[in-house]
């Protein structure tokens, strides 16, 4: 297995010009065959060279994100600005979709936040398309939206437990690509990670969790149902992330097993996705000198 690579025997043919955007390292190439089986879920590519310096690198990029989205938030809300940033986070039990969600959004400004977490479909919804509840929990202008699991739930739990005919599953990944293709064009930056964590680090994770009172809620005896599971889940996360990684919405796949590389990874992704987009403070649209004379003429 590569110890500091995403994917196994990926390697460097020579020097590398400068540092390579994570955007790049981690992105699943369009078109191509996904085999999870190829990628080292305990690998840090890209990454500090230990946890102590990933920690501190996380803490200075989160100063960074707290700016960038502040200029998002502001440029939407005041500036008209449409665009904002979709963060989704798939992966199996354990692999620290919540934790990302402490670690890494604990740094923005919740009022230019909408954070969703997605559980089994109510009575209601199943009433409507798939993707209906997805498109009413969508970010608005200058947000920042993250979704802990999303509508791929329905391509992978539908899927494993055979929750949907098989010909209506090979439709939803066209239907997903156009609808996140639409959010594009609409001005949503779409960043989808699938936190890949190992089999052995998963068992590793719930048995702290039965070790540890506090964490008994965390804990679901399903996850033990799930985890027998576990091939046809990856085979199953090998489709999605084969079919739907795109140009307009490609996915990552970033290393679990070290949840400070996880949060590390996370945090670089979206700062590079929040700096390409350099949303502006919007300007005033009033006379600044003139409400300043008024407010000193004040007594």
């Amino acid at each position: 297995m590569a110890k500091n690579g995403g994917k196994k025997g990926a390697g460097s043919a020579g020097k590398q010009p400068g540092p390579v955007p994570l955007r790049e390292l981690l992105r699943v190439p369009q078109g191509e065959r996904v085999d999870l089986s190829s990628y080292d879920a305990a690998g840090t590519p890209g990454g500090p060279s230990g946890k102590a310096e990933g920690v501190a690198a996380s803490e200075r990029a989160g100063e960074r994100l707290a700016e960038l989205q502040e200029r998002l938030w502001a440029a939407g809300s005041a500036g008209g600005d449409r665009r904002r940033v979709l963060l989704i986070l798939q992966g199996m039990d354990t692999s620290g979709k919540g934790g990302t969600v402490k670690h890494v959004i604990g740094h923005f400004n919740p009022s230019g936040c909408r954070i969703k977490a997605f559980k089994a479909p109510t009575a209601d919804e199943l009433k409507h398309p798939f993707l209906w509840r997805i498109a009413q929990a969508l970010p608005e202008p200058g947000e920042i939206g993250i979704f802990d699991r999303s509508q791929y739930e329905d391509v992978l739990i539908a899927r494993v437990r055979d929750l949907a005919p098989r010909d209506r599953l090979a439709r939803r990944y066209d239907e997903i690509n156009r609808f996140e293709r639409s959010l594009a064009e609409d001005g949503v930056t779409l960043v989808k990670c699938f936190l890949h964590i190992s089999y052995a680090q998963q068992k590793r994770r719930l048995l702290e969790r039965l070790d540890n009172p506090d964490k008994y809620w965390k804990f679901n005896p399903g996850d033990i149902e799930d985890r027998a599971l576990w091939p046809a889940y990856q085979e199953a996360y090998e489709l999605a992330l084969e079919r739907c990684s795109t140009r307009a919405a490609p996915w990552y796949v970033v290393p679990a097993d070290r949840k400070w590389y996880r949060n590390w990874a996370i945090s670089r992704l979206l700062l590079e996705h929040l700096e390409e987009l350099d949303p502006q403070y919007p300007k005033a649209d009033f006379d600044v000198a003139e409400c300043r004379e008024r407010l000193l003429a004040m007594p």
